[in-house]
């Protein structure tokens, strides 16, 4: 598979793709087919498909860069449990940090991002902490499907 398509399927549409769409993908021998299902799989999402702007695409990718300047550490945010949980469900309505100012080792930096509604929950709050203390926080709360 040509390094544009396997960039797309491995990063850009990483979260999002479902795990059928992902098989059919991966059938797919010519760059045509690949395009024409690129093109179908924005279509699918789009919740203006008279219009010539894909709403649902812009903001895909928005969150992305969002989470590449934000959530960065070793690794690309958009990697990281914080940029999957923004790319995946946008903004929270609130956030509340938990810096953990004891020393111990059992006392970490927090994060509480609180969703109204994501899909399969309502009002969630989802943890995050920062376990080796760097900035990495990596996602406590269990979800469905993770």
């Amino acid at each position: 598979m040509p390094s544009v398509y396997q960039r797309w399927l491995d990063e850009d549409v990483r979260w999002i793709i479902t795990s059928e769409e992902r098989a059919a993908f991966n059938e797919l021998s010519k760059n045509e087919k690949n395009d024409v299902f690129v093109e179908q799989f924005w279509q699918r999402r789009d919740p203006t498909p008279d219009t010539v702007r894909n709403e649902y695409k812009e903001e895909h990718y928005r969150r992305i860069a969002y989470a590449n300047e934000h959530f960065a550490q070793a690794i690309p945010g958009w990697e990281t449990d914080r940029g999957r949980v923004y790319i995946l469900y946008g903004r929270p309505v609130r956030i509340k940090a938990d810096p953990a100012r004891g020393l111990g080792d059992r006392v970490k930096p927090t994060l509480q991002w609180h969703y109204d509604s994501i899909p399969g929950y309502a009002g969630v709050d989802l943890i995050f902490v920062d376990v080796c203390r760097c900035g990495d926080y990596r996602l406590e709360t269990p979800l469905k499907n993770w």
